[in-house]
C-alpha cells in the first residue's frame, strides 16, 4: 500500500490507534485510558477524541454515552459478515483484473510475489504484509476505485482475526497450498483467465486464516 498522508493531528491519531488495535497493542476490549494514550501519542486530547469519534463511526472502538472508549470485541458473526463480503467482491475484482490488467498492474504482482513468505507463525507480520501485498496488487488491477476501497477496508478489519488463525494450528502448518495459489492466481491474472481467476479466489478465501478461525468455533 503506499503511504498515508497526514493533514492533521487526527489523522495521525486514527492511523496509530486503528495499527495499534490492528497489531494487538491494544487488546479487543480493552479500556482505552485517553489521556494516558494522548500523552503516549505527543498530542492534545482533542484531536485523539476525534480520532476516537471515527474509529467509533468506523467499528473499531465502541463509545459509552460517557465518552468512555473500548475496543471492540473480537466477534464471530462480524469475522463472518467480513468472509462473506470478501467472497463476493474478491473473486470478482481478479476477474477484472484479468481482463483489465496493465504491464505496471503485471510488473506489480510479480514484484509482490518476490516477497511473499507463507503466511504462518514462523513468518508472522512479515507474511502477513507480504500476502496482503499480493492480494492488492490483485484487485487494484481491476481498476475499480470502488471496489478497491471496499476491499482494503476488508483486509484492514479482517487482519485482526488473521492474527487470531496464526494461533490456530492452520498457523503453525507450512500452509503450502495457499502461498501456491498466490503464484496461480497471477499466472491466470496475466493470461487473462478470468473465470478460473475468480473460482481460484473463492476457494482461496474459503481455506484463508479468517475461515479457520469460524471453523474453529464452529
Amino acid at each position: 500500500m503506499s503511504e498515508p498522508v497526514f493533514t492533521s493531528k487526527a489523522d495521525v491519531a486514527y492511523a496509530l490507534i486503528r495499527q495499534r488495535i490492528l497489531d494487538g497493542t491494544l487488546a479487543a476490549g480493552s479500556k482505552l485510558a485517553q489521556y494516558d494514550l494522548a500523552a503516549d501519542l505527543g498530542i492534545s486530547i482533542t484531536p485523539l477524541r476525534e480520532a476516537v469519534r471515527r474509529l467509533s463511526g468506523e467499528g473499531w472502538i465502541l463509545l459509552d454515552t460517557h465518552r468512555n472508549a473500548r475496543v471492540a470485541e473480537l466477534d464471530l458473526a462480524d469475522a463472518r459478515a467480513l468472509l462473506e463480503a470478501r467472497r463476493a467482491l474478491e473473486p470478482a475484482a481478479v476477474a477484472l483484473a484479468a481482463e483489465r490488467r496493465t504491464d505496471e498492474d503485471v510488473a506489480r504482482m510479480q514484484a509482490a510475489l518476490k516477497r511473499l513468505r507463507p503466511v504462518t507463525r514462523r513468518w508472522g507480520e512479515t507474511a502477513l504484509a507480504a500476502h496482503r501485498e499480493v492480494h492488492r496488487a490483485l484487485y487494484c488491477a481491476s481498476h475499480n476505485e470502488v471496489m478497491v476501497r471496499m476491499l482494503d477496508d476488508l483486509w484492514d478489519k479482517s487482519d485482526r482475526y488473521r492474527r487470531v488463525g496464526l494461533q490456530l494450528p492452520p498457523g503453525g502448518e507450512d500452509r503450502t497450498r495457499d502461498f501456491e495459489e498466490h503464484h496461480e492466481l497471477v499466472r491466470l491474472v496475466v493470461r487473462g483467465e478470468a473465470e478460473a481467476a475468480a473460482a481460484l479466489m473463492t476457494t482461496h478465501v474459503d481455506h484463508s486464516l479468517a475461515a479457520a478461525v469460524l471453523a474453529a468455533e464452529g
